[in-house]
């Protein structure tokens, strides 16, 4: 075989998103996002992707029915840094929690004057400009988006207007969380850690606010589980309570699926096709396992 054949043959062979496209037009038309979901998953069964490409696809889709409030940082967990700080107080927050970007209080813990980059503070320590620094110079604006928002817009709005980093307001106006770049893209590509990620186990349970629920990763252990709550799952078959919560199930939920064990409601907040990842607790009135 010449060259030119050889050439011809790589390029008449399909890609894996040919051969996926090749499948939708043999299937019935989907007509809902679940339709969707289960015609990937019968391409990857044939090999037409791998499973890799199967999950970024489904972490794509989800996005589209995802709120900010659902993967923001909340306010009680937020470094911000206040304006009135001298340099010599704002640097240990910046060394202390590695963060590159921080938003910037005024007098008020609910004024939100702009976004500090640590990129644009430390060139006036290395330079010795300490006497003319003025934090309101170099502030970048701050981007104030709903709770409500959908990721997949605000994807788009973080990509078309450059920024990385937005502050979530609740219904009142009131400073809720925030809310980044990251936070959005491991929703479809999944955990993207760096070699300063360390693990926080104090904020795998946390209150909700004016609520009587609990926010849970699903990879909390369930010593520590049982510990704050005064539960007695057991740990001989499973490490974690979101391995508790999926046997209970007797498949892997998706979000906003809810089951009650032991008499607490577990609802996912999120999940992916192979893992629950975050839950929302709540008390429940009786012990009887039951799905929804």
């Amino acid at each position: 075989m010449n060259e030119d054949q050889q050439n011809d043959s790589h390029s008449t062979k399909p890609s894996w998103l040919e051969k996926i496209t090749k499948s939708f037009t043999q299937s019935s038309e989907p007509e809902s996002s679940k339709d969707l979901k289960e015609l990937l998953r019968g391409a990857h069964d044939r090999g037409l992707c791998d499973a890799e490409a199967l999950s970024i696809m489904e972490g794509a889709l989800q996005v589209g029915d995802m709120h900010v409030r659902e993967i923001m940082v909340p306010r009680s967990q937020m470094t911000c840094i206040k304006a009135s700080l001298s340099p010599s107080d704002i640097l240990p927050t910046i060394i202390e929690s590695q963060h590159s970007r921080f938003p910037v209080l005024g007098e008020s813990n609910e004024e939100v004057l702009g976004i500090l980059l640590a990129k644009d503070f430390l060139p006036y320590l290395a330079n010795d400009n300490l006497d003319r620094f003025n934090i309101k110079d170099i502030l970048r604006p701050v981007n104030f988006v709903p709770e409500s928002k959908r990721l997949n817009t605000l994807l788009r709005e973080f990509r078309t207007d450059r920024y990385h980093m937005a502050i979530v307001v609740d219904e009142y106006g009131s400073l809720a969380g925030l809310v980044t770049i990251e936070d959005v893209l491991e929703q479809i590509v999944g955990d993207i850690e760096d070699e300063t990620d360390i693990e926080d186990d104090e904020s795998n349970i946390r209150p909700i606010e004016n609520s009587d629920s609990f926010m849970v990763n699903a990879l909390t252990e369930i010593d520590d589980f049982n510990e704050y709550f005064s539960t007695d799952f057991s740990d001989e078959e499973f490490d974690t309570i979101g391995g508790i919560v999926t046997n209970g199930f007797g498949h892997l939920p998706e979000r906003d699926e809810s089951i009650t064990i032991n008499g607490m409601t577990f609802k996912v907040l999120n999940a992916d096709n192979r893992q629950v990842r975050l839950l929302e607790v709540m008390m429940a009135t009786d012990d009887v396992s039951e799905s929804e």
